[in-house]
């Protein structure tokens, strides 16, 4: 098992090293910068030095894009069909019957998990994170326009006012101009001063940035808009001034939506003619643009969404008129034993994200659902994609989908019994380490182990790695060299290392992997950093 010292070197290229060349440099140092020539189920194929191919187990899974496995026949067969038969890739602005099959076997799907039968319209996009990101212009176009409508509601009631008060049927009140902070001026004017200051107040709150709310530890991408809805501020931090701001809520703490509420409640002066008085009134409008959530954080640690946060989290976009985008872009597809995790928490989402999965594996292809009840159809003019919507990838994604519902579900089942055998895997070695292992998380196919802090280790390998922030990738490169398994930490809590393996993971595969986890730990809790050393995979 151990191919350490078998591993085939790239060849020298006369080329410089231009693509990504200092994330070589880093995969190489954690010994994970090999080339991988073959894909086939659950395993990924090297070469040796010899010329042979070295089968490596994927628990990786392309950060859970390969449920069904790497070049599943079947969908290599459509592909195949397709492609032979010319489909179009390219046919933008013309009639897309294959996406709207798409949406239509995704629509039935997510009515049956969530028990209702509102449409969910369907804007498709390349990757998860354009997904979000059309997830998040959609939100801001909505919240737009409904302030624009507030707006010309504000000014039709301060107009009926005016009148009221011209014609001698009202009089403003000394307690309006005292809200507004303005000295009553003498008997028979004055409105216009009122109206100035109400309408100055008014452009100013409602011209205020959107504000998004994203959980502690939340992963949504890295482009310009979903990076500030990631909770990690070393990605988020430098493209600070790029896009609309979040705030982050804290994972499993009810009473936290109630204070971030209190401190962020946005207020219009309205006003009201009873009585023949004119009054001011004050008027809360949405102060949120969207809150997005994950079931299951994928790159914070594989943390999983209680029912009861759930809940909560619910009747706070409820209450306060909140669009909920539940970004089910890791989670979703499956994986979990359902199309949506969310919808085992009892949660039901305004606007839905799904990728990776969704692609099969081979085609790069995502999609943003809205409900009708927030859907805004102007948003299908001013947002486009070049490949999205294609022939290729949305009959791709109907075989996905046709793949996971055949059997009544088999599949869905089968993620399923994989989870429950592979975590009662990984729990036999938590028990037979506690000391090494802190927790192991997760639900179906994507899990997590957290291995104890190791930044007081006698090791000095150790707390290197601890403390230079390189600790699970130096785990993953001996897992890579020692006993062919390939997996990574998560991107946001690198003590925690993933396991996100495919529907093909064998009680075999199963089996390696606690050997080399129980290597693993019997190195950390010996504290023998050496023994993690040993010439870099190149």
């Amino acid at each position: 098992m151990d191919h350490t010292d078998s591993v085939s070197l790239e060849p020298e290229s006369a080329e410089p090293e231009l693509a990504e060349p200092y994330l070589r440099e880093v995969l190489g140092t954690a010994g994970l910068a090999v080339e991988y020539v073959r894909a086939e189920n659950n395993t990924l194929f090297r070469l040796g030095e010899d010329g042979a191919e070295i089968p490596v187990v994927d628990y990786a899974g392309g950060y859970g894009s390969v449920l069904l496995g790497h070049n599943h026949p079947a969908i290599i067969d459509r592909a195949t069909e397709l492609l032979a038969a010319g489909t179009p890739v390219h046919a933008q602005f013309s009639r897309h019957p294959y996406a709207n099959r798409l949406a239509a076997e995704l629509n039935r799907i997510i009515h049956r998990e969530l028990n209702t039968d509102e449409a969910y319209f369907a804007i498709f996009a390349n990757t998860g994170a354009e997904a979000v990101e059309a997830a998040v212009k959609h939100a801001e176009l909505d919240r737009v326009m409904r302030l624009a409508a507030l707006q010309e509601e504000l000014a039709t009631r301060l107009e009926r006012a005016r009148d009221a008060v011209a014609d001698g049927t009202a009089t403003v009140t000394a307690g309006a101009y005292a809200r507004l902070g303005i000295t009553a001026p003498a008997p028979g004017g004055g409105f216009d001063l009122l109206a100035a200051e109400l309408t100055r107040r008014n452009t100013e709150q409602l011209s205020r940035p959107p504000l998004f709310l994203s959980l502690e530890g939340g992963f949504h991408g890295k482009l310009a808009a979903s990076v500030q809805l990631t909770h990690n501020e070393a990605y988020r931090a430098p493209f600070k001034s790029l896009a609309a701001q979040a705030r982050f809520v804290p994972r499993e703490r009810p009473e936290a939506l109630k204070e971030i509420h209190a401190e962020e409640r946005r207020l219009v002066w309205d006003v009201s003619v009873s009585d023949g008085r004119v009054e001011v009134t004050e008027r809360e409008f949405p102060a949120f643009c969207a809150f997005l959530v994950e079931p299951i954080q994928g790159e914070g640690g594989i943390n999983v969404l209680s029912a009861e946060f759930a809940a909560e989290i619910q009747r706070f976009c409820e209450t306060v008129d909140c669009p909920l985008v539940i970004d089910e872009i890791q989670s979703g597809m499956g994986r979990t034993g359902t199309l949506l995790a969310s919808s085992q928490l009892g949660l039901r989402g305004d606007y839905y994200t799904l990728a990776k999965t969704l692609g099969g594996g081979i085609a790069k292809t995502s999609v943003m659902l809205v409900r009708r009840a927030r859907y805004r159809k102007e948003f299908e003019i001013v947002h486009s994609s070049t490949f999205a919507k294609d022939s290729f990838s949305c009959h791709i994604a109907l075989k996905v989908l046709e793949l996971l519902e055949a059997d009544d579900g088999a599949a869905y089942r089968r993620a399923v019994e994989r989870g429950e055998a592979l975590r009662a895997a990984l729990e036999s070695v938590r028990e037979e380490f506690p000391e090494v292992v802190k927790d192991i998380r997760g639900q179906g196919l994507m899990l997590g182990m957290e291995f104890h802090d190791q930044s007081g280790s006698s090791s000095p390998i150790l707390r290197d790695a601890a403390g230079g922030g390189l600790f699970g990738y130096v785990l993953a490169g001996h897992l890579l060299r020692r006993h062919d398994i390939r997996t990574f930490p998560t991107a946001s809590a690198l003590n925690t290392l993933r396991f996100e393996p495919s529907l093909q993971v064998s009680d075999a595969q199963i089996a390696q992997l606690v050997d080399g986890l129980r290597d693993i730990c019997g190195i950390l809790r010996d504290h023998a950093g050496e023994r993690l050393t040993g010439a870099p995979v190149r």
